[in-house]
């Protein structure tokens, strides 16, 4: 792959996340209205507090332990299926910072973070994140309102599931402003933090251009979707499906540095690419698919909120007719 673009300026986040929103507020709202973890808001499924029992209580709701350790009779109440919570995981490795369509894929992702906030960030929803940007050090993120969260190599950042607009701006800003550092991350490691601790049943979304192998992250995720809903959202370049002709190019790897110089003239050689990037992307579509994820492509030289419109259409167009993915 060639040299990585040069990012936007930091002071223009905050004008690009405005001009991010009010694009995904025309062509998303109102998509995803009604939609929770449950078809119906009703009693819910999740565990609550345990109460005295009160004539007419359903007695599958006893709580036997409670009852043994008190000698009153108690239920357990459970939590209505009204608010959603949903995880983003972000890869923002060195790979991810590069591109050569109309955006760069760091920019896809965060793009593709925003409208998942906008589409799930209502009626008392919480959304929450973790952001990947090297190797696997785990750093809490308690605070990250207005501001980017810490940053440096190997650094695993989890902003913590809130709700409301302002909240989820910050998250946002927070993830505008995270550094890209170089050096190979762990996409597995990354999956991980979403399944511990565990959470109640919510929506997973794993945004990643996915070119780590993937022996390194099938399992955290066939892990999650046990319990969440899981979405999938690849990023992918032009460049990395085949090469264009234009004699020797110097292409450099953004996580070990390495350069090395390809002659883009011989036909053979862009063949040879052109199926091995295709083969990579089928063992990427099936590993994602035998983990029960759904799966949406998105790349940097098309309408990436065009694909995602047409995506949560088909989606809940599959819910109506009981046939999701």
């Amino acid at each position: 792959m060639t040299s990585p673009t040069p990012r936007p300026a930091p002071d223009r986040s905050e004008a690009v996340l405005s001009r991010l929103q009010l694009l995904v507020t025309r062509k998303l709202d109102g998509l995803l209205q009604g939609d929770y973890a449950g078809l119906l808001p009703g009693p819910g499924s999740e565990a609550g507090e345990s109460r005295e029992y009160r004539p007419g209580d359903d007695v599958r709701r006893m709580d036997w332990p409670v009852t043994a350790r008190t000698t009153t009779p108690h239920v357990r109440r459970t939590v209505a299926d009204r608010e959603l919570e949903t995880w983003l995981a972000l890869d923002l490795s060195a790979s991810l910072d590069f591109g050569t369509g109309q955006w760069l894929k760091r920019e896809v992702v965060v793009a593709a973070a925003a409208a998942i906030t906008h589409l799930t960030v209502r009626g008392g929803n919480r959304i929450g994140a973790v952001i990947g940007t090297g190797g696997g050090v785990s750093v809490p993120a308690r605070r990250w309102r207005g501001g980017a969260p810490p940053a440096g190599p190997g650094v695993l950042t989890r902003l913590p599931a809130r709700s409301g607009r302002k909240e989820a701006q910050g998250l946002l800003r927070a993830v505008a402003g995270t550094t890209i550092q170089p050096g190979r991350g762990d996409l597995g490691a990354l999956i991980e933090m979403l399944n511990r601790p565990p959470r109640r049943r919510g929506v997973a979304v794993v945004v990643s251009d996915f070119l780590a192998p993937a022996e390194q992250w099938a399992r955290p995720m066939r892990k999650l979707r046990v319990r969440h809903d899981v979405l999938a959202i690849e990023v992918v370049d032009p460049r990395e499906l085949e090469l264009p002709d234009v004699g020797v190019l110097p292409v450099v790897d953004p996580e070990s540095g390495e350069l090395h110089e390809v002659q883009t003239a011989d036909p053979r050689l862009r063949q040879r690419y052109a199926d091995a990037a295709t083969a990579q992307r089928a063992t990427i579509a099936a590993a994602l698919r035998g983990a029960g994820a759904a799966h949406l492509r998105l790349r940097t030289d098309r309408d990436w909120l065009l694909d995602m419109v047409r995506f949560v259409a088909a989606q809940r167009h599959a819910r109506t007719r009981g046939t999701t993915r």
